[in-house]
């Protein structure tokens, strides 16, 4: 299978019809659309790691959930970080393709893994941006937050969670991945008594408490940790559609807690 047969393959099953407005993914860096995939590099970010490993590994793809080319390159040379990647990459033949916020929303993608990994039941979607964004769902029985969040914790090996507490059991649980603060109404308006999300920000934290009807319990796991099991799931659809492709996932977060 050809760089351009994957791609029109993996459109299929991540359609750009739910991207945000804004977004900017796909097909992002291709020398050779013709080459054939063998070895896929799986990450959630493509930083200069994975394409150093990428090139030195011999991969013929790297496959990303953030943009590896979000804003545009306005000239190609070596001193622009994205455009010192791009001249690597294509020296060594080696494609990009980066599926973002159409991940998001997907069937399968970022927030359907999130709520199986926190084990939430009877989900359903919750939209923004008029699509299928986060998701809620219900857990076994109740919970304290604490209780809870040391189980967000402990599922998405995260080295800590920031919470805030409203005040309420946690039995309804809306969860995005990456950053969620503009999704909190959604959530609330879904029944949810608790939101998980990679960031939420100081204000959204601390204003949280004092929203006059049914505030939410926050919970702030990491950009990073709330996205970085969607790797398993895209190595899966990899798989799916042609078993003889090699994928390996690797573990692209530079920040460490200390």
């Amino acid at each position: 299978m050809t760089i351009r047969e994957l791609y029109a393959r993996l459109n299929e099953r991540i359609p750009r019809e739910l991207s945000c407005a804004w977004d900017n993914d796909g097909l992002m860096c291709c020398p050779d659309g013709s080459r054939e995939v063998k070895r896929v590099l799986v990450a959630l970010d493509a930083t200069g790691a994975v394409v150093e490993r990428a090139v030195s590994e011999g991969f013929d793809l790297i496959l990303t959930h953030h943009p590896f080319i979000f804003k545009g390159i306005r000239a190609i040379e070596d001193e622009s970080a994205v455009a010192a990647k791009t001249i690597e990459l294509i020296k060594a033949g080696i494609s990009v393709m980066s599926f973002h916020t159409r991940l998001d929303a997907v069937e399968g993608g970022v927030n359907d893994v999130l709520a199986s990994l926190l084990g939430l039941k009877n989900i359903e979607v919750f939209y923004g941006e008029g699509l299928p964004m986060g998701r809620v769902g219900d857990i076994d029985g109740e919970s304290t937050l604490l209780s809870f969040a040391s189980k967000v914790k402990a599922a998405l090996d995260a080295p800590f969670v920031s919470v805030t507490d409203s005040g309420r059991e946690v039995k309804r649980v809306a969860v995005l991945g990456g950053s969620g603060k503009d999704f909190l109404g959604a959530a609330a308006a879904m029944g949810a008594d608790t939101y998980v999300s990679g960031e939420l920000g100081h204000h959204t934290m601390t204003d949280e408490p004092d929203v006059v009807t049914d505030p939410l319990n926050l919970i702030e796991a990491g950009h990073f940790f709330t996205e970085f099991p969607v790797c398993k799931a895209l190595c899966a659809m990899v798989a799916e559609i042609d078993g003889s492709i090699e994928c390996e996932i690797m573990n692209s977060n530079p920040i460490k807690a200390v």
